[in-house]
């Protein structure tokens, strides 16, 4: 797959939601397992991860916290709020009817 970083944009909402359903994470790890999950088809550098992370803070899908890392310095930790946990479901479930769709017309 060529390039997949103007895909994913549209939908790093809602992946970033799915994400953090599953446990708190800082930022830069949030990129790391995106990368790794999906065998590097999604490149996400800082430009696109944190405006969608302040967005959604601001709107109440998510908090965010600072915690000491394993080195002493501080990092700024996010968590899913119980609005985001409804926003993800619902944004889950149009995901998979999507892929549902595009692979019907491509079959």
């Amino acid at each position: 797959m060529k390039n997949t970083t103007d895909l994913s944009r549209g939908m790093a909402e809602t992946i970033i939601l799915k994400l953090l359903s599953s446990r708190p994470m800082y930022g830069y790890e949030i990129i790391k397992v995106v990368l790794e999950k999906t065998d590097g088809r999604f490149q996400w550098k800082e430009g696109t991860l944190y405006p969608c992370l302040h967005r959604l803070e601001e709107t109440g899908l998510i908090e965010s916290y600072w915690e000491l890392s394993t080195e002493n310095k501080p990092r700024k930790y996010y968590k899913i709020t119980r609005s985001g946990l409804e926003v993800c479901q619902t944004g889950e479930a149009e995901a998979r009817e999507f892929c549902r769709a595009l692979t019907m017309l491509f079959a």
